[in-house]
C-alpha cells in the first residue's frame, strides 16, 4: 500500500477521535464551571444564614436573692468597647448611633401597642455592649459564654439593680449585601441597620415577646461592629426591685 494512501487512511481514522477529544474537553470545562457556581451559591447561603441569626433568652420574673446593689448611673461593664465604627464606599455606621436608633424603634413599637416606653439604662447598655464584643472577639453566638456564664452573671458584675431580665441578640452586616426574606438588601446607614435588626427580632415570636413585655421598665442596647463590617447586637431588658 502506497504512503499517500496510508496517510489518508490514518487521517480518516483519527478525525473522529479528535472531534471526540474536543467534545470531552468542552464537557469537562462546563462541569468545572458548574462546580464553581455551586460552590459560590453554597458560600452565599452560609453568609445569608449568618446574617439573619437571632437569639432570645426567656423572661425571668422569679426572685433573685443576690441582686447587686445599684451603683452609679453610668457604671461600665468589664469589656465594654465603647463606640465602634465601620466605613465603606457608601458611608459609615456608628455603633452608638445604631444603639439609640434601636432603642427609639423598640419604644415606637411598644407605645403603638399601648405599652410604656423603656427608659435608657447606661449600665444595662454597657453590659449589652460588652457581650456583643465578646461574641465577636471569640466567634460565638449565644447568650452563654464558652465558660458557661449567662446574662445573670453579667448583670452581677455591675450594680444594675435588675430584679428580672430579658435578652435578645442578633447578628447582621453593614455595607454588605444580605438576604432578607428573599430580597437582597445592603444596610448603609445607622437608621437602615437599626431597622433591619429590630425587624429581625419582631419577626421572631420569642424575641417579639421579650421586646413587648409589659413589665419591663428600662433597657439598654449594645452594638459592636467588627473591622470587616460584621454587626453583633444585644438588647437587655430590666425589671427593677421596686416593680
Amino acid at each position: 500500500m502506497s504512503t499517500p494512501l496510508l496517510t489518508t487512511l490514518f487521517r480518516v481514522l483519527i478525525a473522529p477521535l479528535t472531534v471526540l477529544a474536543r467534545l470531552v474537553a468542552v464537557v469537562f470545562g462546563l462541569l468545572i464551571g458548574l462546580v464553581k457556581a455551586l460552590l459560590a451559591v453554597l458560600v452565599l447561603s452560609v453568609l445569608v444564614v449568618a446574617a439573619l441569626q437571632v437569639g432570645g433568652v426567656g423572661v425571668d420574673l422569679g426572685p433573685i436573692e443576690d441582686v447587686p446593689i445599684p451603683g452609679s448611673d453610668d457604671e461600665v461593664a468589664p469589656g465594654d468597647p465603647n463606640t465602634s465604627t465601620y466605613g465603606f464606599d457608601d458611608g459609615e455606621v456608628n455603633s452608638t448611633a445604631v444603639e439609640r436608633e434601636i432603642h427609639d424603634r423598640v419604644n415606637e413599637r411598644r407605645t403603638a401597642r399601648g405599652l410604656d416606653p423603656l427608659e435608657w439604662d447606661s449600665t444595662v447598655a454597657s453590659v449589652s455592649r460588652a457581650h456583643s464584643k465578646d461574641m465577636a472577639d471569640r466567634e460565638y453566638f449565644s447568650h452563654t459564654t464558652p465558660e458557661g456564664d449567662g446574662p445573670h452573671d453579667r448583670y452581677r458584675e455591675v450594680g444594675s439593680g435588675c430584679y428580672a431580665y430579658g435578652e435578645n441578640i442578633a447578628m447582621s452586616w453593614a455595607g454588605q449585601p444580605v438576604d432578607v426574606d428573599g430580597e437582597t438588601v445592603t444596610y448603609t446607614t445607622n437608621e437602615e441597620l437599626a431597622e433591619g435588626l429590630v425587624t429581625q427580632w419582631m419577626e421572631s415570636p420569642s424575641h417579639r415577646e421579650n421586646m413587648l413585655h409589659d413589665r419591663w421598665e428600662s433597657g439598654g442596647v449594645g452594638v459592636y461592629v467588627t473591622d470587616d463590617g460584621q454587626v453583633f447586637a444585644t438588647h437587655n431588658f430590666c425589671r427593677g426591685l421596686g416593680l
